[in-house]
């Protein structure tokens, strides 16, 4: 036997779970996802999402409504009779028509610990504030935002020099096994969910541009912590002046907490010709940056190109 289930997803975060489902031998009998973006310098194509170019290569019927909350869209989500729902970073709000839609309801592969980063960036939101673990919990959808009962949970441990990339991949593995497991048990009848706690609820918002700027008057693991967690997308950035003394932005996508006994320098202050930077408290080793229009280089090839001397403020 298998479940008929609907799948919602947009980004390669929810691929994986996608074929999984498939490969278990379930029905897919539609893919949700958002609508083709612009893409290319000048914005003059529409690219399908990561979810939606996956449901063709299986061969699935792909929707990408604006909005769920017409008639018209849920009479259609309606007729296709589905067991289950089946939620991984779809990005848009389900109305409580939508979530009642499926026999056996809907279902959210989430990647924290809940309640602890409820919302959308819950993978750069742990990193970024120097969690030690995470994981994934398959919960049952209700009207809130992350707030339905769990069922299954796993949790995974963010090492110190994690970056949200590295993590992002190992999370989206587990929450296709996982699942894969939920789905299996829904069928037999056998998936307990259980209340989240009321106690530690935090909010993992999206990430504006306006925080992407690397602070170095702040100490030198929350530097480490806001570099990794911005890796790679959208990137941590610095100011460098050029030899004509005009300010570039540079992406920081790697950094190291380091030793340093320049405790009076003041932050941001290189350090030596290896890219140690002074921060607020301590120091940080600079691995990996990007220029504008360039390739993400190592630090020693970097400097090859844009030489920083020891004793220049970044900003």
């Amino acid at each position: 036997m298998s479940l008929r289930i609907v799948f919602m997803g947009t980004p390669a975060y929810a691929v994986p779970t996608l074929e999984a489902l498939s490969e278990a031998g379930h029905r897919i009998v539609a893919v949700y996802s958002q609508p083709p973006r612009p893409a290319g310098r000048r914005g003059l194509e529409l690219k399908p999402s990561p979810v939606h170019e996956a449901a063709e290569r299986l061969g699935l019927p792909v929707f990408t409504p604006k909005s769920l909350k017409g008639e018209d869209e849920q009479a259609a989500l309606n007729a296709l009779d589905a067991d289950a729902a089946v939620v991984v970073a779809y990005g848009l709000l389900l109305p409580q028509a939508v979530l009642d839609a499926p026999r056996l309801g809907a279902w959210n592969g989430h990647a924290s610990l809940l309640p602890r980063w409820r919302g959308a960036a819950p993978i750069q939101r742990a990193i970024m504030a120097g969690d030690t673990e995470t994981g994934v919990m398959i919960m049952k959808m209700d009207a809130g935002l992350d707030t339905g009962p769990v069922a299954l949970t796993e949790r995974v441990e963010i090492t110190e020099n994690m970056t949200t990339g590295e993590l992002h991949d190992e999370l989206a593995e587990v929450t296709a096994r996982l699942m894969v497991d939920a789905m299996a048990r829904l069928e037999q009848g056998d998936l307990p969910v259980a209340p989240q706690p009321e106690e530690g609820v935090s909010y993992a918002s999206k990430i504006s541009k306006s925080e992407t700027r690397v602070d170095f008057s702040r100490p030198a693991e929350e530097v480490h912590n806001h570099v990794r967690g911005l890796a790679p997308v959208p990137g941590a950035w610095f100011e460098l002046e050029d030899a004509n003394g005009r300010a570039e932005r540079v992406r920081l996508l790697e950094s190291e907490l380091a030793q340093s006994d320049a405790t009076e320098a003041v932050p941001g202050t290189v350090l030596d010709g290896n890219l140690l930077v002074a921060c607020g408290d301590g120091a940080v080793r600079l691995k990996r940056l990007q220029k504008a229009g360039g390739k993400p280089l190592p630090a020693e090839d970097f400097l090859r190109g844009t030489p920083v001397a020891p004793g220049m403020v970044l900003g």
